[in-house]
């Protein structure tokens, strides 16, 4: 079975849009999709700050700010995405919001939580930087709203975030989305569904024949 570790921030919209790719290159192809963090703005205040303001700093004024907002929602729409920039007061921290996509991998609910997350920033306008809120939509999304507010009042998950961000930067990923198929072929950018399937065969694991196939992991020997 094909595994597949994505690098990516919860603010990123091609991140969002590279989830959609990624699910329509898969088509109902069994896969483990494990997601890791990686924040654009590691040094942002806790509590986030104005998108205005953050956006103008950015890229100059608002205008162009505006102008990129209208290229990403034209290429969500392609996807299936609504992307609502209107309804998004604030750019927050994503530190806890990686944190609680942690624990959802160990809880197994991992991919749901990613998709809340995308949904309640991109379309609902939430603000992530929130914890009432990240535990509200993490609860919606299958985890146990008690341990959620338990990993946010204290240090759960804060040390796996921080060492995957290391070793992402040490693998040289400067920018989200990034994908690697089966530890062997990267790609970056929210590419089109025939990158990622030409991906997967490059890797080793053709369609129609790596479900059917593992590998040793002594010997490194395909079985099919």
């Amino acid at each position: 079975m094909l595994t597949i570790d994505v690098i990516s921030d919860v603010i990123c919209p091609w991140c969002f849009i590279g989830k959609r790719r990624l699910e329509k290159a898969l088509n109902g192809r069994p896969a483990a999709v494990r997601w890791h963090p990686f924040q654009l703005n590691p040094d942002m205040p806790g509590e986030g700050i104005d998108r205005k303001s953050y956006r103008i700093g950015k890229f100059g004024s608002w205008e162009r700010s505006q102008e990129l907002d209208a290229r990403v929602a034209a290429a969500g729409e392609g996807e299936g995405i609504v992307f609502r920039f209107d309804r998004m007061a604030r750019t927050p921290n994503t530190l806890d919001a990686h944190r609680i996509i942690w624990l959802a991998g160990e809880r197994g609910v991992q991919d749901a939580v990613v998709e809340a997350l995308f949904r309640a920033y991109f379309t609902d306008g939430r603000d992530l930087s929130d914890r009432a809120t990240l535990a509200e939509i993490a609860a919606e999304a299958g985890l146990d709203r008690a341990e959620v507010n338990g990993l946010l009042a204290g240090d759960g998950g804060l040390d796996v975030v921080r060492a995957s961000e290391e070793q992402a930067r040490r693998l040289g990923v400067s920018g989200v989305p990034f994908f690697v198929v089966n530890g062997r072929v990267a790609l970056s950018g929210a590419q089109p569904p025939e990158l990622f399937r030409q991906a997967f065969e490059q890797s080793g694991d053709p369609v129609g024949a790596g479900d059917a196939c593992e590998v040793d992991p002594a010997t490194g020997k395909r079985e099919c």
